[in-house]
């Protein structure tokens, strides 16, 4: 049983009891958030898909933490010219735990 849904401009697949690392969002660790963007429900023998929601579909989801992915290095060069730059940065994230899938 799984579901894909969209949420903050990007879409992931959801299956009860897995966790999955959104972009930043403005929650605390324990509450629960309820997305209805699902665009592609499964129940393991029919899947459903939205034109361009799934009607009655909905997927639970706890907050565990926030969080920061590993430092991503650029550098800027250019030739002959003794100029070099190196930047760093690392994406924050807010990790949630799929407690609850309804496949419409």
């Amino acid at each position: 049983m799984y579901a894909i849904f969209r949420a903050l401009g990007k879409q992931f697949r959801a299956e009860k009891g897995k966790l999955i690392q959104l972009p930043l969002m403005a929650a605390e660790p324990g509450t629960t958030i309820t997305f209805d963007e699902v665009l592609l429900s499964s129940d393991g023998e029919t899947i459903r898909a939205g034109t361009p929601l799934v009607k009655g579909a909905s997927v639970t989801a706890e907050v565990v933490r926030d969080g920061k992915e590993a430092k991503i290095y650029v550098w800027k060069f250019k030739r002959r010219k003794n100029i070099r730059k190196k930047t760093g940065h690392r994406q924050k994230y807010t990790e949630v735990k799929i407690t609850d899938l309804k496949v419409g």
